[in-house]
């Protein structure tokens, strides 16, 4: 490990011995993986990583997720979330994730006070601030501390501590909830995030990674826009028959049409586009 690394995971230890408890809120991503895995090896500190299984989680994500806080001998609970009861998350709002990050966390807080642990933490980052998210109000106002924001710690050096330590999820790709593919206004249903799912695991299936289903509602039927990354597009190019795969698929999944965004993928479309929309 060199010198900045070493350094790094120290000041994160000391921050966390400094807690002397803590639940952790862990998704499977990079972020809450690293943090639950040096967590986890920290002298002195008491600890529990919760996951929040969400119909919005994908159940490829989960399992991966709880295979992963296996191998690297993370005590685990699983919290059946409860956000799909909440008329305010499936109205779909711009602030939607305020409404689910509320939901989860005040869970997390409770199953902190029964467990005897004095914190809940998450896996924000510095990057985060930059970008818009509605659900770090929620956070902010539990309580909830971030201890690689507090610190300072971006994505880049995330994902280099987790190489380094020899983590599986390193290299991993943002996976954010499957929510985020329903532009806001559109009410959130169970059966559009299943569509979203099937359609999701059968393109990723076929080794194209960097996919987002974006689902819209229109006159004649339901519309899935794919936003790629660029290697993936490169793919795709590369292999035709794979547009004609994609899109038997996607029509017996249950879409009307299937369309490709040549933009590609954004981070954050959906937002950006009903910012465009509010501005008018």
């Amino acid at each position: 490990m060199n010198t900045a690394n070493q350094i790094l995971l120290e000041q994160i230890q000391t921050l966390l011995t400094s807690y002397g408890s803590a639940l952790i809120a862990y998704s499977g991503g990079v972020d809450s993986t690293l943090l639950a895995a040096v967590a986890r090896q920290t002298p002195g500190l008491k600890m529990l990583a919760v996951l929040s299984q969400s119909p919005s989680l994908p159940a490829s994500e989960r399992d991966a997720a709880i295979r992963t806080a296996k191998e690297l001998g993370i005590p685990l609970r699983i919290h059946t979330s409860t956000e799909f009861s909440d008329p305010q998350f499936l109205a779909n709002p711009h602030d939607r994730c305020y409404y689910c990050k509320k939901n989860i966390f005040s869970h997390f807080i409770e199953t902190a006070k029964q467990e005897g642990l004095a914190y809940v933490l998450d896996g924000s980052n510095a990057d985060d601030a930059s970008d818009y998210r509605p659900g770090a109000l929620a956070i902010k106002e539990l309580g909830i501390r971030s201890p690689f924001r507090e610190l300072g710690i971006t994505k880049a050096q995330i994902r280099e501590l987790s190489a380094t330590l020899g983590l599986p999820t390193a290299n991993k790709p943002a996976m954010p909830c499957l929510a985020t593919r329903i532009p806001y206004g559109s009410r959130i249903t169970l059966e559009k995030i299943k569509m979203i799912e099937a359609a999701e695991e059968f393109i990723h299936s076929l080794g194209l990674q960097v996919i987002r289903v974006r689902h819209h509602e229109v006159s004649t039927g339901a519309l899935a826009r794919l936003e790629t990354g660029s290697v993936e597009l490169v793919q795709l190019c590369a292999e035709p028959s794979l547009f004609k795969q994609i899109a038997d698929k996607l029509l017996e999944i249950g879409y009307a049409h299937v369309c490709l965004d040549m933009l590609g993928y954004r981070m954050g479309s959906l937002h950006k586009s009903f910012e465009k929309v509010s501005k008018k």
